[in-house]
């Protein structure tokens, strides 16, 4: 099959490797300069918990260098989709029965995906207990292999998204598909809440917030209010406990540094306004509160205006 990556950052360059090395032909899509050069000049090494391999694939800053594809990936960030979809759409990537498959942290990727590309194209990804990050271009590394979620953004499971699901399967990934998005979007979100501005905020991994005796407590505190906001907008989740849910996730991959903190560290702008933030803001529509998960919001933002993140 051939596969176009838009947004090949550290989770891109793991779809990119994997399903290159089961034998797609991948296109990586990167304003990144130097990591498209790299690419191009030494291939996509990744290293981690699925081993370490130097791929060959093909790597440009031009989405339209790739031509007609099979299946388009976004992996790009939450505040990059609209730019990104409007350069699939204005492009030559999609054929007219191309689905494109959005994959974002928090809430809202999808849905502004497909309000520049159309609701029945877009798929829904979302993928966790990986800890990626680059290692510099051309070099990515992952810390875990957990689960990629899949669904339709309109919908029951269909057979195009089936074909999507033994896509991924074959090249190594563990997948499950769902009829419910919403289910399919909380239940990460669920854990991005308890880790993502904690980790931001005390500059720790997973394993090292989840240890410390107060860290731990704004952690589950920041899981139990996502909990509660999905429960009064009646969301199927597949647990009971959110505590000890984000617990078992956080215990798989205990030396990840999550988005948000790398962003910090590298002095971008984050995620945080569709993590956490968005917790606080879909509490407020539901003239509900979500307190812990609002401040470690503001906090991260502050620390942002701080450090001159960009």
């Amino acid at each position: 099959m051939k596969i176009a990556i838009v947004g090949t950052g550290a989770m891109g360059s793991v779809y990119a490797a994997l399903l290159a090395s089961a034998g797609h032909e991948v296109w990586a899509i990167d304003a990144w300069e130097e990591h498209v050069d790299a690419m191009r000049a030494k291939g996509l090494r990744l290293e981690g918990a699925s081993g370490d391999r130097t791929v060959k694939l093909n790597a440009t800053s031009n989405a339209g260098d790739a031509g007609p594809c099979d299946l388009v990936i976004l992996a790009t960030k939450a505040m990059q989709v609209e730019r990104a979809s409007l350069s699939i759409k204005n492009s030559s990537l999609l054929k007219a029965e191309t689905p494109v498959l959005s994959i974002q942290n928090g809430l809202g990727g999808p849905d502004t995906a497909a309000a520049v590309l159309g609701r029945d194209r877009v798929l829904v990804g979302v993928v966790g207990g990986f800890g990626a990050s680059m290692r510099g271009p051309g070099h990515a590394h992952h810390n875990g292999m957990e689960l990629v979620r899949l669904g339709e953004l309109s919908g029951p499971v269909t057979p195009r998204l089936q074909k999507v699901e033994a896509l991924w399967r074959g090249a190594g990934f563990r997948v499950k598909v769902f009829d419910d998005i919403d289910q399919l979007v909380w239940e990460k979100l669920l854990c991005n809440c308890a880790y993502s501005g904690p980790c931001g905020i005390s500059e720790r991994t997973v394993g090292e917030v989840m240890s410390d005796p107060d860290l731990s407590k704004v952690s589950a505190a920041c899981a139990a209010e996502a909990f509660a906001i999905a429960t009064i907008k009646k969301i199927k989740l597949g647990f009971e406990d959110p505590v000890a849910y984000v617990r078992e996730f956080g215990s798989k991959i205990p030396n990840a540094r999550p988005s948000v903190l790398l962003d910090l560290m590298a002095k971008r702008k984050s995620e945080i306004g569709v993590i956490n933030g968005s917790i606080a803001r879909v509490a407020a529509e539901l003239g509900a509160a979500a307190p812990v998960n609002a401040a470690i919001t503001a906090l991260v933002l502050a620390k942002e205006r701080a450090l001159g993140c960009k």
